[in-house]
């Protein structure tokens, strides 16, 4: 496939930390998928929450499943537009690599626990995973991906830990935090992929759930114009014993339409901009992007998540239990840490010899242990360690 003159080529890669020769039959950015596929971190996901807890159901998406919707979704519209396939892919299936178990419970909870060290960020520890925590190869730590890669990766990234990443990585990925740039528009991609997976996904599980309705969407625009649309076409899906298909014809349908809108405006954003190469991609606004009414429709929808799915009882019950189990084996490895196995305590020796700040080097080895667990190993740590069976 020709790129386009705006996309990340492989051949002009910013390059590894760690210099590597080329491989004979892989761009360096499809190298970074398979090292990102055959990775830990990556096989965990399928044990990690998206919404619902795993235990919960064997059908709910996970991060694994979610992880492989954004990246279809990506190159699909990447190959639309010229952009790099093999870029987006990866981006995709390692930006949730750093998430905690529970999902954004555990993680808010983990961010409690770390107030006092520096605190925790997702897309953070998934730089940390690609970079540092991953144990492959013997020439170094991590993955040892491209840049282009890793910048994907760090979606979001506070100030303070942007500058200490540009101490230790001048002109780096936190670089473009620092300066208020762009990431690269396969970066910015996976961005709205990510939003328009979720959006639908959840949509799904919501209502094989039983806690939010056909019904209920009626409310949501976005959706009810394709289950509109599909009931004039389908007039038999009326029927009660349809909703099956009435649910996943509407979610295709809405999925359609937004990935054609982000097209269309992203076409005209393009135009407008005529960026000459990758590097001006960086200096101008995000170019990635959905129409001013799709927008708004997608945030009605996301309004309607938070307030129907997110914050439904039910799950803020399991949230509540979520967090306890998290700030426990916090408190109890950070008080003793012997509970941890023996590579975290090795860790810890290397760690309090060489970090800038060492007093924090217990806690944030805590923090990437906790992080690295699936739900259901975390809850047989948790009730190995207390005593207490949570979640069942």
């Amino acid at each position: 496939m020709t790129l386009a003159p705006y996309a990340c080529d492989a051949a002009k890669s910013r390059g590894r930390r760690y210099p590597q020769p080329p491989a004979p039959t892989r761009t360096d950015y499809q190298r970074d998928r398979d090292r990102i596929v055959h990775s830990t971190a990556f096989r965990r996901l399928v044990y990690k929450t998206q919404v619902f807890l795993n235990h919960e159901g064997d059908l709910f998406r996970t991060r694994l499943t979610h992880s492989l919707e954004v990246a279809q979704l990506g190159r699909s519209v990447a190959r639309t537009l010229g952009l790099n396939e093999d870029l987006v892919e990866a981006i995709a299936l390692a930006h949730d690599l750093g998430h905690t178990p529970f999902g954004h419970a555990g993680q808010d909870t983990l961010n409690a626990c770390m107030a006092d060290f520096g605190g925790f960020e997702h897309n953070l520890q998934s730089l940390r995973v690609v970079d540092r925590l991953e144990e492959r190869y013997p020439e170094f730590d991590g993955l040892n991906l491209t840049f282009e890669t890793r910048e994907g990766i760090l979606k979001h990234c506070s100030r303070h830990h942007a500058e200490q990443l540009e101490r230790t990585e001048p002109n780096g990925v936190g670089q473009r935090f620092l300066a208020r740039n762009q990431p690269s528009l396969e970066a910015q991609l996976c961005n709205l992929a990510d939003e328009i997976s979720y959006n639908a996904h959840d949509i799904d599980d919501g209502v094989r759930s039983g806690l939010i309705t056909l019904e209920q969407l009626q409310e949501v625009a976005l959706f009810d114009d394709f289950r509109r649309q599909t009931l004039v076409e389908f007039p038999q899906l009326q029927d009660k014993g349809q909703g099956r298909r009435l649910l996943y014809e509407s979610i295709r349908r809405m999925l359609s339409a937004q990935v054609y809108d982000v097209i269309s405006a992203t076409r005209g954003a393009l135009q407008t901009a005529a960026p000459a190469d990758a590097d001006a991609v960086r200096q101008l606004p995000p170019l990635i992007r959905f129409s001013a009414p799709m927008r708004d429709k997608s945030q009605t929808l996301k309004s309607f998540l938070l307030q129907k799915l997110y914050r439904h009882p039910r799950v803020l019950q399991t949230i509540g239990q979520a967090q306890q189990v998290v700030r426990d084996l916090f408190d109890r490895y950070l008080t003793q840490p012997d509970h941890m196995p023996e590579s975290h305590h090795r860790r810890l020796a290397s760690a309090q010899a060489s970090e800038p700040l060492p007093e924090y080097a217990l806690p944030r080895i805590v923090a990437d242990y906790i992080a690295g667990m699936t739900d259901r190993f975390a809850l047989r740590e948790h009730e190995r360690l207390t005593g207490l069976r949570l979640l069942d």
